[in-house]
């Protein structure tokens, strides 16, 4: 069997190839490009590692982003809390009992024939226009408190609201509380002016007065009592004759006690000057010169 001479051939991507004398291609492909399908492979390893570490990556970051904005909406909702808590009832006011007391007695009035602007009747006290007087100053009196609150805090609302200090549902409770306190003092202004034509430019300053007079009696009568109570904690009780007999033996006791104490006192000053005046003689004492005397 005779061998067929072949022929090598170099291909453009670096392998050869050998042919037999008739043309046919013949053997297999050198292993020349397996390092280059290794490196291939490599890299494709290498791109879809570092897909999947950027999509782990962006997940934390947006894990981290809306823990952070939950957090936030946390807080921002607890400090809403934490003010409408800390001043929720400064501004939940109601009007006074007085109020509605008041318009019962209106109804009784007009029921008795009294109309708003009348003059007043000859009845004096007991005219429907007095009475009707008298229930609007008490109401007034009874509004005096949520008025001076409103005062007191419009100036410090105003402020923080302008410093974006105070939450949404704190300023609008204060303003609602505001709106019903104006409204309570036009209608008295109305309701006086109906009672007494002019009396509405005058009525809350009277009632003001009238306030300030009720509260000083009424801390002066709390003053009162609880000097009382202290006095009356204080109090001797009185004693008994037994007590009274047993106070007198021990007072007499006492001084008898100190009156002997004296006495004897006295006895040991006078031993001791005697004795003073035995032991010296001229002021030394008897055998100061009879010991010199004898060394010589």
């Amino acid at each position: 069997m005779s061998a067929t001479p072949e022929e090598a051939t170099v291909n453009p991507d670096g392998s050869t190839t050998f042919e037999d004398a008739g043309g046919e291609e013949g053997g297999m492909p050198q292993t020349e490009d397996m390092p280059e399908e290794g490196e291939a492979v490599m890299e494709e390893e290498a791109s879809t590692d570092a897909v999947v570490y950027l999509i782990f990556l962006a997940a934390l970051v947006f894990g981290v982003v809306v823990f952070i904005r939950w957090r936030k909406r946390k807080q921002e909702s607890e400090a809403d809390s934490f003010f409408s808590e800390l001043d929720g009832e400064k501004f939940n006011l109601t009007l006074p009992a007085a109020v509605d007391e008041y318009y019962e007695i209106k109804a009784k009035c007009e029921e008795a024939g009294w109309e708003p602007g009348q003059e007043k009747s000859g009845n004096g006290a007991a005219g429907p226009q007095r009475v009707l007087a008298q229930a609007l100053m008490k109401r007034c009196i009874a509004d005096i408190p949520i008025v001076t609150h409103i005062q007191k805090e419009s100036a410090g609302m105003n402020k923080l609201y302008s410093q974006s200090m105070c939450s949404v549902k704190q300023w609008r409770s204060y303003q609602a509380a505001e709106a019903m306190v104006s409204a309570e003092v036009d209608e008295v202004r109305s309701e006086a002016d109906d009672i007494e034509p002019g009396w509405s430019g005058v009525i809350w300053r009277q009632a003001m007065q009238y306030h300030g007079m009720l509260k000083q009696k009424h801390e002066m009568e709390e003053k009162a009592k609880a000097t009382a109570a202290i006095a009356q904690e204080k109090k001797v009780v009185p004693e008994t004759e037994e007590e009274k007999a047993q106070r007198i033996v021990a007072e007499k006791r006492a001084k008898e006690l100190a009156a002997e104490k004296v006495a004897q006192d006295l006895i040991k000053q006078e031993e001791r000057e005697k004795e003073s005046k035995q032991s010296f003689n001229g002021g030394m004492k008897k055998g100061f010169l009879e010991k010199g005397a004898k060394k010589k």
